[in-house]
């Protein structure tokens, strides 16, 4: 296989460890004294009877020896892609050889569907040295099947004991991990000895805690996208004609948006959760987006960027009432919307369906949004927001609002010309290699997970703390994955989840962007953060996210 001259060049980079590696992944074991869950006490005790109230493990240098008897362990990369998922597969397999030259193992293939049906290889010395240090999943691939049935359960024991594995290592999300848990409850209480171990995946970043300082893979797809928009932007000073809304991934929370807007400095940032709170309706921000562009215009400074969440839409109230109703007339009145030949005609029927609120909010919106929001659905006949082209809308309303405003004589607007350019920024991100800190992070999050292998633990999240500071002072933990959790409500059920990170409103790092906004509004003060670098000075290419140090240093 031909590999690119950056390629050669990563494979020969040692991903740093901290000093409690020094002996290997048999570790000398601190425990903390009972955990307890993050809310909903008692019904989480009563689901994970077995896992409840683990203490949190801490690890520091043991002995330097072999354990008697070689381990055979099985991973999973579930859910989307992030970069230095190999590196995650890297740290296990190493962490494993350490604690016994025998030890194998396993890749289960598309993610956690490899598992029930039994579709995996073994990970070799060779197939990990071709994917050291590099992005992507593709050493065993990734998949969205979800672990949640006691079939499912039963299957993985079965084709487990097939290939003689003790243990499994999840590497996902939020729900991922949840599953993870489940599964080391179904196998404690089935009195079946297989291990399950969690590590925490998202390039959102909305699976931290005060445990979990971050997710893996957020640090280089914010370092990918700033460099594009910081492109973009640069290319917005110089031909001076141009508004660029910049769509950045996020369904859940707007930590990217957050993070790339610290990296480079936008006109206007939008932020999902803020939204929310003071309930701006969909007109509010048109609104507040056209203002800025009528004072850069005043300026001669008709040109600018905006970042907007994937999640937005979801945040805004009269949004969340309109997409709601949509659902339920395209599922009670799925037939006659069926029988309509054109657009138009599917468009009207709707609007006569909506109540007078959400109608108002619907025929505000360009005609194909309008057709987008009753096309797209999901198998359960939803709307599927995460389609919804809100770069677009923003801009075709931004345009119609400034036309009218003009067209009263407004002089807000007098000296406006806007042309807009939309882009989405989505799948650049979750592939790239990874920067030196999710190299060096992973790989210690894999070998935290062999460790908690060598422990003898299971229904633990891998984690890594200190991680503001150079890797000789972090610290790997396992944190029990109950402690993490609470009881919401999805699809009409009380289910136990981990909670995700929202982005907090009281907290530095919105604090941080929330007393710059203004002048960036006015002012061109874009940063350039260039691609990411991975040879050179610790102050260049070892930096983590502007967000980690707000939160944590």
């Amino acid at each position: 296989m031909e590999i690119s001259v950056l390629q050669k060049a990563r494979a020969a980079y040692e991903p740093k460890l901290p000093p409690a590696f020094v002996n290997g992944a048999l570790m000398t074991v601190e425990k903390s004294a009972p955990t307890e869950s993050i809310g909903d006490q008692e019904s989480i005790k009563k689901l994970f009877p077995a896992n409840y109230g683990k203490p949190i493990l801490e690890f520091s240098a043991g002995e330097q020896k072999k354990a008697p008897k070689p381990i055979n362990v099985g991973v999973i990369l579930s859910g989307g892609q992030a970069p230095g998922g190999h590196n995650v597969i890297a740290g296990i397999f190493d962490g494993l050889r350490s604690i016994n030259d025998k030890c194998k193992l396993y890749g289960f293939l598309g993610g956690p569907s490899g598992l029930v049906d039994n579709e995996s290889i073994e990970i070799t010395e060779e197939l990990v040295k071709q994917y050291r240090n590099t992005g992507g999943f593709d050493m065993i691939a990734s998949g969205r099947t979800k672990l949640e049935t006691p079939e499912q359960f039963e299957k993985a024991a079965k084709n487990c004991k097939k290939l003689g594995i003790s243990a499994l290592v999840i590497v996902g999300g939020d729900d991922s991990n949840t599953n993870a848990c489940l599964l080391a409850e179904h196998f404690c209480m089935k009195k079946n000895p297989i291990q399950v171990i969690g590590c925490p995946k998202t390039i959102d970043g909305d699976l931290k805690n005060e445990f979990v300082e971050t997710s893996f893979g957020f640090d280089t797809a914010c370092k990918v996208y700033s460099e594009l928009i910081g492109n973009i932007a640069r290319d917005a000073d110089s031909a001076r004609k141009y508004w660029h809304f910049i769509k950045l991934m996020g369904r859940t929370a707007s930590h990217i948006t957050l993070e790339c807007a610290l990296q480079t400095h936008p006109n206007i940032a939008l932020i999902s959760e803020e939204v929310a709170k003071k309930k701006q309706t969909l007109s509010d921000i048109v609104e507040d987006i056209v203002k800025v562009i009528g004072k850069r215009a005043k300026k001669k400074r008709n040109f600018g960027i905006v970042l907007i969440p994937e999640g937005l839409i979801e945040f805004i109230p009269e949004i969340k009432k309109l997409i709601n109703e949509l659902n339920e007339i395209m599922t009670k009145d799925e037939a006659a919307l069926n029988f309509l030949k054109t657009d138009e005609d599917k468009t009207s029927f709707i609007r006569g369906k909506l109540s007078n609120e959400a109608a108002s909010v619907y025929v505000s919106m360009p005609m194909q949004i309008q057709i987008q929001l009753i096309k797209d659905r999901d198998p359960h006949g939803n709307v599927q927001v995460s389609m919804i082209e809100t770069e677009k809308l923003l801009a075709q309303m931004v345009e119609n609002r400034i036309n009218t405003l003009k067209s009263q004589g407004k002089s807000d607007v007098k000296d406006v010309k806007f042309k807009a350019q939309c882009h989405f920024m989505g799948y650049e991100g979750r592939c790239a290699a990874p920067s030196n800190f999710d190299a060096d992070y992973c790989y210690t999050l894999g070998a935290t997970a062999a460790a908690l292998v060598g422990s003898g633990s299971t229904g633990y999240m891998a984690a890594v703390r200190n991680l503001t500071k150079a890797s000789d002072q972090w610290m790997s933990v396992g944190i029990p994955i109950t402690m993490m959790m609470n009881m919401e409500r999805r699809h009409g059920k009380e289910k136990p989840v981990i909670q995700k990170s929202l982005v907090y409103l009281a907290g530095k790092v919105f604090k941080e962007f929330a007393e710059n906004r203004d002048k960036w509004a006015t002012e061109t003060e874009y940063l350039y953060p260039g691609p990411i670098q991975y040879f050179g000075p610790t102050e260049v290419c070892d930096q983590p996210t502007k967000t980690i140090v707000l939160e944590c240093g």
